[in-house]
């Protein structure tokens, strides 16, 4: 029997893909006014499907037949934004967009952290006995 369930490791994954977009926005501001600078964003959808795929078990009855567990690791996908341009100076960095990603980033991981933080409550509470 495992002590830990996979809500842990989906908690985790969670804490580090806000830290990578919180880095990425992060990264976005301070080369707003930089010429050429083209903006980055962490890919959602990667991650998404990383979570899906190390969260699922399956039992095979093939050799042939999909293995949903993956052991590679999950770190967050960051891809450029191309063909984008908001300035004359080639720069493609919206700072409102990124102003209002970091708001919603923040919720996000503040969400996260207090799901978190219950889990590790439950657990204190089964380790004092109930009291």
């Amino acid at each position: 029997m495992e002590l830990f369930s996979n809500t842990f490791q989906s908690l985790e994954n969670g804490l580090n893909y806000s830290t990578t977009k919180q880095r990425v926005i992060s990264q976005n501001i301070a080369n707003s006014d930089t010429p050429n600078y083209k903006a980055k964003e962490v890919d959602k959808t990667q991650s998404f499907k990383a979570e899906l795929t190390s969260s699922i078990e399956s039992y095979r009855t093939d050799e042939r037949h999909f293995n949903f567990k993956s052991e590679e690791s999950h770190s967050p996908h960051i891809v450029t934004k191309k063909n984008v341009q908001y300035n004359n100076n080639g720069n493609s960095v919206d700072v409102d967009k990124e102003m209002t990603d970091l708001a919603a980033n923040q919720i996000y991981f503040n969400a996260v952290s207090d799901r978190l933080s219950g889990k590790f409550q439950s657990l204190e509470n089964v380790i004092r006995g109930g009291k």
